[in-house]
């Protein structure tokens, strides 16, 4: 456990994962300064009344006497306040203190849903697990589970604040166009943070079929594919149905799972390419696959009736998840889409072939809706 006795630390941004900053450091018996730029940030009640706090806007002395700051993931290191200092995440403060196996997970589309696989593959063996990250439990609380294996949810902005991750499992999922504003130089910019996933991992599993998802280095021997149609796990088709294969072996009757769609059974691939990797018996991966219901508003069957299907896919948050989700629906009559929230500046051209069909009835509930032509 490192020593922070010596240490004047800032933490900047509550929430969740502000919180649990701030009860690493009390535990370790240092008592940080916090800020945030709103007045009322969420967890603000559950701030021990000892702990200062300094909340509107950035406090520049603060940070000018600080030795140690760690930010939330909302916090942009583009903020001018910033310019020069030194900063990590929690997610650096996490992988300093874990003396256990980490699969670290990130990606466009997906995360949240192969994250949960993974753990719950890891569950079915009878392994003790802790799930967390951009998902769940912020990474520091699983410091305090008994665990043998962590699987991370990694999103880009925490991954900006990482330096230290030595993953005995990695993988980006994908790649598309997201967060434009955090990321003024573009999908490049983007890319170049999500890969920093890769860096000291004993195994990497690609995407065959995402070349934006390999390494800088270019695929090597830490490096497992999977893909819908390439890849050492993919699926095939075999008697009308389809399968998921490993290295040319059938594995598993994707009609044997209980979460359904193209995009879902890619998903499968990678988190038996992680559990894999990791030690996980394979029985206990495909039991997992054949119980696991997904996540709530993630392509989430919630009616069906007289043949029309009801799905709620909210947390598509971006082009790529909404066209990842067309993609797994087969649809014989008119598909009614509903669209809102924040286009977030995104090119929403990929979604054309679907916006421009006969059979699509098209709802948007946002200000920014004419982006989509």
């Amino acid at each position: 456990m490192k020593n922070y006795r010596q240490e004047k630390v800032v933490i900047i941004g509550l929430g969740l994962t502000g919180i649990s900053c701030v009860n690493f450091f009390l535990r370790r018996g240092v008592t940080p300064r916090v800020m945030d730029t709103r007045f009322y940030p969420p967890g603000l009640a559950t701030l021990p009344c000892d702990v200062p706090r300094h909340l509107g806007a950035l406090n520049k002395q603060w940070l000018l006497d600080a030795t140690l700051i760690v930010a939330s993931p909302g916090i942009p290191l583009a903020h001018p306040a910033l310019a020069g200092l030194k900063i990590i995440g929690d997610i650096e403060l996490f992988v300093r203190e874990a003396m256990l196996p980490i699969v670290a997970i990130t990606g466009s589309n997906g995360k949240s849903t192969v994250t949960r696989l993974v753990g719950e593959m890891a569950a079915c063996a009878g392994w003790k697990v802790g799930v967390g990250g951009n998902i769940g439990l912020p990474a520091l609380q699983l410091l305090d589970t008994s665990s043998q294996l962590y699987v991370l949810e990694l999103s880009s902005f925490q991954l900006e604040t990482t330096h230290s991750l030595r993953a005995a499992a990695a993988t980006v999922l994908n790649i598309s166009e997201d967060h434009v504003n955090r990321y003024p130089l573009g999908l490049q910019q983007y890319r170049a943070e999500k890969l920093k996933i890769y860096r000291h991992a004993a195994v990497c599993v690609v995407n065959a079929q995402d070349a934006f998802t390999l390494p800088v280095s270019g695929e090597d021997e830490r490096c497992i594919s999977f893909g819908a149609e390439i890849g050492n796990y993919c699926l095939k088709q075999c008697d009308g149905h389809t399968w998921l294969v490993a290295s040319g072996e059938p594995l598993l009757d994707c009609a044997e799972m209980s979460i359904f769609g193209h995009h879902n059974y890619t998903n499968a691939l990678a988190a038996l390419a992680l559990a894999t990797s990791v030690g996980i018996p394979r029985p206990a991966s495909l039991a997992a696959l054949r119980k696991f219901r997904g996540l709530a508003h993630r392509f989430e069957l919630v009616h069906e009736r007289k043949g029309v299907r009801w799905i709620n896919d909210s947390k598509a948050t971006n082009v790529g998840s909404t066209k990842a989700a067309l993609n797994g629906l087969k649809v014989s009559g008119t598909l009614h889409l509903l669209l809102g929230g924040d286009g977030k500046s995104a090119d929403f051209s990929p979604l054309a072939p679907w916006l421009q069909g006969k059979q699509v009835q098209l709802y948007c509930f946002w200000s920014g809706w004419r982006a989509i032509g």
